[in-house]
C-alpha cells in the first residue's frame, strides 16, 4: 500500500480531530419492579376538610402532645416540610395516578364510597382494585346491592372495614352477614384495626377506641368463616403480641404495614416490623401507602421500606409484590413464592 504523504497524513489526523465525538450514552434507567398497594384511599377531599390539610412525615422520635385548642385533626407536630393535599377530586386522582405510574404500581386497593371508587376506577382503570369501605351496616350500600356488585365483579375487595371507627367489634352482629358475603363469595376483607389520629376520638370520630385495636378480637370471626380471606391494616399497630399470636394462630391471615411506613417514629417502624418479620411472618406481610390526600405520602412510604435494613432482597420483593399477589389470588403474577 503506497503510503501517506506527510501532508495527507496530518490533513487526515486534522479531520478526525474535526469530527464531534459521539455523546456518551446515558445509563440506562433501572427498570422498576412491580409494586402492589393494598391500601389507598378514594373518598372524596371534602372528607378532609378544611382544605388544604397539612400532614409532617416521619416523627423523628417523639409523638405530641396535644393543645386541642391549637392542633387539627390531621396534625402530628410542627415540620419544616409538611405534605400539602390536594384541593379537588379531581386533583387528587390525577397526582395520586401520577405516582402509581411513576413507581410502577400495578395495582392499588383503593377504598371509598361507591360512586367515589367508580370514578377511580374510570380514571385508573385495570391498576385499581376497586373496594368499597364498610362504615357501618346502615350506610347506602345494603347487603343485596353489594351481593349484586360483588358478583359482577365491579367490587372486588370489602374494605376498608373501619368498626373500630364506629366503635364496636368486628364480630357485633350488625355486621356479621358482611363477612358471611365475602367470604361465600370468595372476596378479600381488609380491616382497620391500629392507629388513628392522634386524638381521634375528641376530633371527628367520637366513636373510635384504642381497645379496639387488639387483633385477638377477630378470633371468633375467623372461627366462624375459616375461608375468609382476611388481612389487618396498619399490622394492629401497636398491639404486637397480639398481633403475632393472631397470625400464629390463624395462618391464613395476612396484614399491611399502610401508614406505619411514613407517619409514625421510623425506628418504632423498624421495631415493629422486625418482630413480625422474625417471628415467620415474611410472607404474609403486604406494601400499602394509606394514601389518603397527600399523594407525596406514596412515595415516602416506598422509600421506608425500601431502606429497612434488616430485610433482605427476597423479603422486600415480597412485601412489595408477592404476598399481595399470593393473597389476592394472582399467584401466576408472582415472582418468587
Amino acid at each position: 500500500m503506497k503510503a501517506l504523504s506527510r501532508f495527507a497524513l496530518f490533513s487526515l489526523v486534522a479531520a478526525l480531530s474535526c469530527t464531534p465525538s459521539p455523546e456518551p450514552l446515558e445509563p440506562q434507567q433501572e427498570e422498576l419492579l412491580p409494586i402492589i398497594d393494598m391500601h389507598l384511599h378514594a373518598f372524596p377531599v371534602e372528607h378532609y376538610t378544611p382544605l388544604p390539610v397539612e400532614t409532617c412525615p416521619y416523627p423523628t422520635d417523639f409523638l405530641p402532645a396535644f393543645d386541642f385548642q391549637e392542633k387539627t385533626r390531621f396534625e402530628l407536630t410542627a415540620c419544616s416540610e409538611p405534605l400539602l393535599s390536594a384541593t379537588s377530586d379531581s386533583e387528587l386522582i390525577e397526582r395520586t395516578l401520577e405516582e402509581l405510574e411513576r413507581h410502577n404500581i400495578v395495582a392499588a386497593v383503593t377504598s371509598g364510597p361507591l360512586e367515589s371508587v367508580r370514578r377511580w376506577k374510570e380514571a385508573g382503570q385495570e391498576r385499581i382494585v376497586a373496594g368499597i369501605s364498610l362504615t357501618s351496616p346502615t350506610q347506602k350500600t345494603g347487603l343485596a346491592d353489594l351481593r349484586e356488585l360483588m358478583s359482577s365483579g365491579e367490587i372486588q375487595v370489602l374494605g376498608e372495614v373501619t368498626t373500630q371507627y364506629r366503635g364496636f367489634k368486628p364480630t357485633d352482629p350488625s355486621v356479621e352477614e358482611y363477612f358471611a358475603l365475602a367470604e361465600e363469595l370468595d372476596v378479600p376483607v381488609g380491616i382497620h384495626m391500629g392507629l388513628g389520629s392522634p386524638g381521634a376520638a375528641y376530633m371527628g370520630d367520637p366513636a373510635y377506641r384504642a381497645t379496639l385495636s387488639n387483633p385477638l378480637l377477630l378470633e371468633e370471626l375467623l372461627i366462624r368463616h375459616p375461608k375468609l380471606r382476611l388481612y389487618v391494616m396498619h399490622a394492629g399497630w401497636p398491639m404486637l403480641d397480639e398481633m403475632v399470636h393472631l397470625l400464629y394462630s390463624h395462618p391464613q391471615v395476612y396484614v399491611d404495614i399502610a401508614v406505619l411506613n411514613w407517619h409514625i417514629p421510623r425506628k418504632e417502624f423498624h421495631s415493629y416490623l422486625r418482630r413480625l418479620v422474625e417471628a415467620g411472618f415474611a410472607k404474609r406481610i403486604m406494601f400499602g401507602s394509606d394514601q389518603m390526600v397527600w399523594p407525596d405520602s406514596i412515595a415516602l412510604a416506598i422509600e421506608a421500606t425500601e431502606s429497612v435494613p434488616f430485610l433482605t432482597e427476597q423479603q422486600k420483593r415480597d412485601i412489595f409484590y408477592n404476598n399481595a399477589a399470593r393473597f389476592l389470588r394472582l399467584e401466576e403474577g408472582t415472582e418468587s413464592n
